[in-house]
Parts: structure tokens; sequence; C-alpha cells
């Protein structure tokens, strides 16, 4: 039995990391995409995790895979595409550490997921089951995506969705927040950063941007705040916690650690009965923390934090 089983894109991160001496940018090879940073973020932190979706048969799918393996999540169900490459993202940094990306993906092996090659017993054995919308922009994988949610939903699991906008994915953010809306509805935890609130909403402001989501009859909605910290929602219990103090390295993977911590302080709940106003503060304080380790680092699943990091032990 999994905690988490996470499906989407993995990917490399060609991240910024300096200029030589003629002041050409360098780049380091990270590992990364969001639900597969999202299964280790929550491995480092005690979760049994598992993680579908596609690599290229090259280089860089080996090392993907090998980086899973190694941080302790499950590639059983880890495919290799034999003709397209493993996705690439360049993610630049500006001067506060928040980054762009500019992605090598028309298509990537990612986006060549189908639905018939999830399989269905692995879908029958997970507390939660996440997803993002960066699998939601092609198809085979969007029509895969949705399919495997709602089957992993039928057999029992929470969902859980994150939104992780990227503007060049998509023709346009009309197309985006249409897809996103439409996936919306099967989520039992939706996580948005503030300006994926702000593009789904109209609102700036979480506790009433948190609270017109939720009325669209998501159950638990968490707010990730940058420096901010974060919020939460829960019907009629709203509550904030602070943002941590950290001289950031870069930000990439935070939202990805976010998630992962917070669900792996409440794997054992049901989330329905059994998060309390005082428990969901608990693991937002924890998630805020184990995200803040994870900005003040370099990288994304390199830069995330183990259970003792957080605890400070």
């Amino acid at each position: 039995m999994y905690d988490i089983i996470s499906l989407g894109e993995i990917l490399i991160d060609l991240t910024q990391c300096g200029v030589n001496e003629q002041g050409v940018v360098q780049l380091a090879a990270n590992p990364g995409g969001a639900p597969a940073n999202m299964a280790v973020a929550a491995s480092r932190l005690g979760c049994r995790t598992a993680f579908i979706g596609k690599v290229g048969r090259d280089a860089f799918g080996d090392s993907l895979r090998k980086t899973l393996q190694e941080n302790g999540v499950d590639t059983s169900a880890m495919l290799t595409d034999p003709v397209q490459p493993t996705t690439l993202a360049v993610v630049t940094l500006d001067a506060t550490g928040e980054r762009s990306f500019s992605f090598y993906r028309n298509p990537g092996a990612d986006t060549m997921l189908r639905a018939d090659e999830v399989p269905q017993a692995i879908l029958e054995n997970t507390k939660f089951f996440h997803f993002g919308s960066v699998s939601l922009t092609a198809d085979p994988e969007r029509t895969a995506t949705l399919d495997a949610v709602r089957r992993a939903k039928k057999a029992g699991a929470a969902i859980t969705f994150d939104p992780n906008y990227r503007a060049n994915l998509w023709p346009n953010a009309e197309t985006a927040v249409e897809q996103i809306e439409a996936a919306m509805p099967l989520a039992d935890i939706l996580k948005v950063s503030d300006e994926e609130m702000e593009l789904l909403t109209g609102c700036t402001d979480p506790e009433v941007g948190s609270r017109k989501l939720a009325e669209r009859g998501i159950p638990l909605v968490l707010v990730t705040l940058g420096a901010d910290g974060a919020c939460y929602r829960m019907g009629d219990v709203y509550g904030k916690v602070d943002g941590i103090a950290v001289k950031v390295g870069d930000t990439n993977g935070a939202g990805d650690t976010f998630l992962g911590a917070f669900l792996s302080r409440i794997k054992e709940a049901d989330i329905l009965t059994e998060l309390d106003s005082a428990k969901l503060r608990e693991a937002v304080a924890f998630a805020n923390k184990a995200a803040g380790i994870t900005t003040s680092r370099h990288g994304a699943m390199p830069a995330m934090p183990t259970l003792a990091e957080v605890l400070g032990e």
C-alpha cells in the first residue's frame, strides 16, 4: 500500500548556476518535474511513494529513473518511450531566485503516456493520488491522466491536484483555465500558488480566494504565498501560517516540497472527518518549513530536506 502515487511529467531542469569567466551562463542538469518532485519530497519525509510517467531512451531518462530509485520512489510504473527524448526545461533565475521556464517538449517523452499503460493494480493501492496540469497540456497524456485520476478516485484514493501553471506550455491563459477548471471537481485537495489563485478566481486576497475555490466543491484548499507563508481552508475553517526567513538559493521545487510535506503529516488521517483546525495548522507549518529549506538551496530534488532536517534534529 502506497501513501502517495504521483502521475505526470518528469524532466531535466537545466538550471542556471552561474557564469564562467567569459560571462557565459552555466546550467546544471537537475532532475525535476513537479509530480516527480513531490514524490521525492514525500519519500524523504517518510512516505511510501510511487511515480507514473515516461522518460526517453537516453542518458537523461536513465538518470531520472536512478534518482527516483535512490530517493525511495517506486518506479515500476515509470516507462521509457522508444522514440521521443526526455523532456528538458531551461530554468533561469532573477536576482531574488525567482524562476522563468523554457521547455523543450514538442513533444517530449512525458507527453506520450497512454491510458492503457497505467496499470489498474497500482491505482487501487494508495491513500493519495496526485496529478498536475502540465500533464493536461497535450494528448495522449491528458487523456491518460484524467482516466487514471478517475480510476484512482473510484478505487478510494483521495485526489490531490496542483495546477502548477506554466504559461508557455499553453496556447493562452483561457485554455489553461478551462482545462484546470474541468479537472478541479476531481480534487479532494487543491494546492495553488497565490498567482494561480488569482488566475482561477480573479482575487488576490487568500482568505477570499481560497473560499471561492472551496465553493467549487473542493474539501481542502491550500494556497502557498511565497515569502509570506501559506494558508489553508476546509469549509469555514481558515488559517494562515507566516513565512520563514531564509536566504533564497532558488525557489524551484518549493511548492512540490510543500505539498509532499503536508501530505506526509496527514497520511494517517481521514481528510474529511479527522482534520480539525489544529491538525491542519500543524501540517501547514511543517510543510512551510520544509519548503523554506528547499528554497535555501539550489535545484529541486537535490534541495529537498529529510525529516530530521525539518524537525531540527
